[in-house]
């Protein structure tokens, strides 16, 4: 089968660990996981959601195992997903693979494409920072009186998690532009490519 592939393929699979071994038995070792590049918004949304299925796990034992369920879980499950997502959005941010549209890039002329793709970044950035500021402004406005329903707590500790979310998108779409402007094209402009890529 290989003798079909170009050069090219074929010195790849050439070059690639035997899987199989000379007694006949499968050999495959998994990479080292290395956690240095780990952006710490990745450690905190992981918190959150430790946190969360704690909260679900001991939910479930009060509810099937005692009969009798412990009726704050609910609501602190709901809160700590959405503190799981606003901080796990950001790791999206960062390596810029939220949904985009490619498509029109591939007809456009280059000098088009790339402007086109720093209005992008712009308008991420400033969507990014309004919706830090509106929710600035929305926990102004509701003080301390907006408490939780079943726990006594201010429902400003979400919505604070929600805004730190937001800043630290805006402040991470920032940093995606950089690496834009710095290497001359985005993955927009060249879909193969990722933010890693220098």
């Amino acid at each position: 089968m290989s003798a079909h592939l170009d050069p090219t393929t074929r010195s790849t699979i050439d070059d690639m660990a035997p899987v199989m071994g000379a007694d006949g038995e499968f050999h495959a070792q998994d990479e080292a996981v290395v956690l240095s590049g780990t952006p710490p918004e990745a450690w905190v949304a992981l918190a959150f959601f430790w946190i969360l299925g704690s909260v679900v796990f001991y939910q479930f034992i009060t509810r099937y195992v005692f009969n009798d369920s412990a009726a704050w879980t609910e609501e602190i499950a709901r809160y700590l997903l959405i503190a799981t997502v606003f901080t796990g959005a950001t790791i999206g941010v960062i390596k810029n693979n939220h949904i985009h549209v490619d498509f029109f890039y591939r007809f456009m002329p280059h000098r088009l494409g790339r402007v086109m793709s720093t209005v992008v970044d712009v308008a991420r950035i400033a969507f990014f920072s309004v919706a830090t500021v509106l929710t600035g402004m929305m926990m102004l406005k509701l003080g301390s009186n907006s408490r939780m329903t079943m726990v006594d707590l201010p429902m400003n500790w979400v919505y604070g998690v929600c805004l730190l979310g937001f800043a630290a998108m805006a402040v991470r779409s920032v940093g995606v532009m950089r690496i834009h402007l710095r290497r001359g094209y985005s993955v927009l402009e060249r879909p193969e490519t990722t933010i890693d890529d220098r």
